[in-house]
């Protein structure tokens, strides 16, 4: 056959709707048209797409694709703008539209962005029998109307996210042999009705590790299976598809059920296991502060950057100042107290309010004498290019303005984009070796771990107030089924 016209489109944000802001078009980056194509050779998941699509020698028609850190419920002005864009690039004569897609987006009046975008392209001229293929996030709560409305989706497997871009080859990978076969794919989907947090999901640990092995072993075992994806969910946003599910793409007509009770069923022999109970700052602190050789991390999930929350919880901070750890570091989204310091100059001290802006969960800012060390531009290059922080940016991050002050022997980089603490490359950028301090604070639940473990002695995972907290039970859903807790 001559060489498949493709389609290239991407729709990602991982969506925290218990936040009380809301995420607008400011809060995403958009590229359209050939602009795509720059993803080319970079980590995430549409340059590995790219890749793939020119070893093969597909034409590529790039449309339209839209980006965000994990934030807040999306304005509808965001999804009427992204469905007025993909309508006017949509090209009815196409072989196939591959999809980025997050799987957990919801905007003020849909709770299910994905499926509704997705019921929506099959209303497009010549879109009814399109193959729809593409790559999600482990972290989706994946919808009856995803299954239904696309052929061929794949998750990620890894928690952190570091086969993100080898996920979507092998999605790639799949669209390759509808094209070669001629055979179709369909979806099934099954969900055991649990909702874990994010801190009970990392796959190298049950209860995620059993489910991708079993997962794993249904593909190589049954060759009409072409690919079984394990979802997390994720646990902060109140719809009625949040939580655990399963989902596997098959020849059409395969009856899966057998499969997908299977995985139910571990799932809830495994329930338990994945609530993990974070202790109190205050209870882990006298433990922090016996002596150790190398690097201790304090790892703050109720601020979780990766799942939407503001970066600026002041928890964590006031237990560092509080006990006067030296050389520790901790990271702060704060760009008003960058802006504050625009005319302070390198050496002088100053007043500053830090953190405690961005959630009504904590005490508020932090007043603290300090002294400006560093000012950038915040753009880093990432260490890891197969990092959790690459699925979301490619190869490079901005973090906004950023500063670096330093309150007696801890030292607070001061960042005006909220910044997942994924790569070491945030550290390096800003002059502070993080293999040479005692302690770091970092923002998150899973994702850290590939960078941080390697160079931690001992780690930390802790409560703080904060709106990302393991303690699911503290949201009031209204629209969830899913089982939230012990």
């Amino acid at each position: 056959m001559s060489a498949p016209k493709v389609l290239l489109a991407g729709l990602f944000h991982e969506t925290h709707t218990f936040l009380d802001e809301t995420t607008g078009m400011d809060g995403f980056e958009i590229l359209r048209d050939e602009e795509l194509l720059r993803c080319a050779g970079d980590s995430s998941p549409m340059g590995g797409a790219l890749e793939f699509a020119s070893s093969k020698g597909w034409e590529i028609h790039p449309m339209i694709d839209f980006r965000a850190v994990p934030s807040g419920t999306v304005t509808d002005e965001v999804v009427e703008t992204f469905w007025q864009e993909f309508q006017e690039r949509w090209k009815p004569d196409a072989d196939a539209l591959y999809f980025v897609l997050h799987g957990a987006m919801a905007s003020e009046s849909i709770c299910d962005v994905e499926g509704e975008i997705l019921k929506r392209i099959r209303s497009l001229e010549g879109a009814g029998e399109m193959p729809i293929f593409g790559v999600y996030d482990l972290h989706a709560n994946f919808s009856p109307a995803m299954a239904e409305q696309a052929d061929a989706l794949v998750a990620y497997r890894e928690n952190p996210h570091t086969d993100a871009r080898e996920a979507a080859i092998i999605a790639a990978g799949l669209l390759q042999r509808r094209f070669d076969s001629g055979n179709s794919p369909a979806m099934s989907f099954a969900s055991p009705g649990i909702m874990w947090p994010p801190t009970g999901v990392a796959t190298a640990v049950d209860p995620l590790k059993a489910l991708e092995a079993a997962a794993r072993t249904i593909e190589v075992n049954d060759v009409r299976v072409w690919s079984v994806s394990v979802n997390a969910g994720f646990g902060f946003a109140d719809t009625a598809d949040t939580g655990v599910s399963f989902q596997i793409v098959a020849d059409t007509g395969v009856d899966t059920t057998g499969h997908l009770n299977r995985l139910c069923t571990l799932a809830n022999e495994l329930r338990l296991i994945g609530y993990p109970k974070d202790r109190l700052v205050s209870e882990v602190m006298p433990e922090v502060l016996t002596p150790a050789a190398g690097l201790t991390v304090l790892v703050e999930p109720s601020d979780n950057i990766g799942g939407g929350a503001p970066g600026d919880v002041t928890g964590c901070l006031r237990a560092v100042i509080a006990n006067e750890i030296p050389d520790s570091a901790v990271s702060i989204n704060d760009p008003d107290a960058v802006a504050a310091l625009k005319s302070v100059s390198i050496g002088e001290h100053s007043k500053l309010a830090i953190g405690g802006k961005g959630s009504r969960y904590d005490e508020g800012p932090l007043e603290l004498e300090v002294e400006l060390l560093s000012k950038s531009d915040g753009r880093f290059e990432l260490e890891n290019k197969k990092s959790h922080l690459a699925s979301l940016c490619g190869d490079f991050f901005e973090m906004g303005p950023c500063a670096v002050v330093r309150h007696g022997g801890t030292r607070i980089l001061l960042t005006s984009k909220k910044t997942p603490p994924f790569d070491l490359g945030q550290w390096r950028s800003q002059g502070i070796d993080p293999e040479n301090l005692n302690l770091i604070v970092v923002k998150a639940a899973v994702a850290h771990r590939a960078a941080y473990d390697p160079i931690t002695t001992r780690s930390f995972t802790v409560d703080t107030p904060g709106p990302c907290s393991s303690n699911l039970t503290q949201f009031d859903f209204k629209h969830a089924r899913a089982q939230r807790g012990r």
